[in-house]
């Protein structure tokens, strides 16, 4: 089955609808599918659901798609350095689902793993576990979770075969694993296509059973916040 599109037009073609759920990976501006955002935007899908563990800044990843009201719900776990994200959920036009990181991304590993539900403790006695299942083990309080199953995933790497083995680059990883686990079609945008059987198989970070669409293009690397200090 041939993997590899000439650009992120391309690989979307078919894959788009209204009303759908968006599984992105990415940490804050480090290992964001942005080719692939960027076409998002271009086709003009609307009612979006995003699950990401942020919506990136104003101008940059899931940004520009709160820009042009293409979002209408975020699962997410941080809502800072995104004056519009902000503005939207504090006005009510943007609907807000808090998750801590760690559950965010299990809710992901799980639904790609089909594993509905998990228990955990993490956000016992806060407003994450209201209207959630509590069971009791060993004397400890639990919420069940539910793993999540996007409708499409959208990821960034550094490398990868035409067979869609990824490699991350560090932190870019992040998120972008769970989030191509857990979508019924996943496509990813990396830096560089290498022949394949040129990786080594101990070095490849997520199996290409779970990529099926894949683009090479070029990126954006930018400095979430820059920092210096006088001469």
């Amino acid at each position: 089955m041939k993997k590899v599109f000439g650009s992120a037009q391309d690989a979307l073609d078919g894959l788009l609808h209204d009303g759908m759920l968006i599984a992105a990976g990415g940490f804050g501006l480090c290992g964001i599918p942005e080719l692939l955002l960027q076409a998002i935007k271009e086709a003009g899908t609307k009612d979006l659901t995003f699950a990401s563990n942020n919506a990136g800044v104003d101008d940059f990843g899931i940004g520009i798609l709160l820009q042009t009201k293409q979002v209408r719900k975020m699962i997410s776990s941080y809502v800072g350095e995104n004056k519009e994200f902000m503005r939207q959920y504090l006005g009510g036009e943007l609907e807000l689902e808090f998750n801590p990181q760690g559950t965010l991304a299990e809710r992901m590993r799980a639904g790609g793993s089909g594993i509905p539900g998990f228990y955990t403790k993490t956000g016992v006695g806060t407003q994450i576990a209201e209207g959630k299942e509590h069971k009791d083990f060993d004397g400890e309080t639990y919420i069940m979770e539910r793993g999540i199953v996007a409708d499409l995933a959208i990821v960034k790497a550094w490398k990868a075969d035409a067979t869609g083995n990824l490699v991350f680059r560090k932190t870019a990883r992040n998120f972008n694993p769970p989030a191509a686990m857990c979508g019924k079609v996943c496509v990813a945008e990396v830096e560089e296509i290498v022949p394949t059987g040129s990786l080594d198989p101990d070095s490849i970070h997520l199996p290409g059973i779970y990529v099926h669409r894949l683009i090479q293009g070029e990126h954006e690397k930018r400095i979430e916040q820059r920092t210096i200090r006088a001469a």
